[in-house]
């Protein structure tokens, strides 16, 4: 358990300085999400009370403060491992809560408003946004922050 805080909490820094674009597209993403959440109540509870999940409204704040506080630690280069590992998570749950019914033809939500609106093909046109999600999150958890960050400037004030 220990290696597993340590490796999360000290993630390599010294990437190139252009991991900082990836960090940008992940980060600003999560980051406008959460704040949709907020602004527009079909993207926040009223999405998690029509897809189902336990206790709605304090479910979407919840993950509309997570995105947003996420989304600017990304931004930033803070603990981008921690922060990279809720975001899989996160997408996980998202693509299995939304894109089994719209394969399956049952979703809660809006079909797409054009062809292929269930499916197979409809999933995957439908997921492009979370799967690139997801694999940004993968690489920054895997790969860090980069020299231009938070945690590097952490990491060697304390050297």
């Amino acid at each position: 358990m220990k290696k597993t805080l340590n490796w999360l909490f000290n993630p390599p820094v010294e990437g190139a300085k252009e991991i900082i674009i990836i960090r940008l597209m992940t980060g600003s993403v999560f980051f406008w999400e959460g704040i949709l959440k907020f602004v527009y109540p079909n993207q926040g509870v009223g999405r998690f009370t029509k897809l189902g999940f336990p206790m709605p409204e304090t479910m979407a704040h919840f993950v509309a403060v997570c995105e947003i506080v996420g989304g600017l630690f990304l931004l930033f280069g803070f603990l981008t491992r921690v922060i990279s590992f809720y975001f899989i998570l996160q997408m996980i749950v998202a693509i299995l809560s939304t894109k089994i019914s719209l394969y399956l033809g049952t979703s809660p939500l809006p079909l797409p408003p054009a062809p292929p609106t269930v499916g197979f093909w409809a999933v995957l046109h439908e997921t492009r946004a979370d799967w690139a999600q997801l694999l940004t999150s993968v690489f920054l958890l895997l790969v860090g922050p980069g020299i231009i960050s938070l945690d590097y400037r952490r990491k060697n004030a304390s050297v």
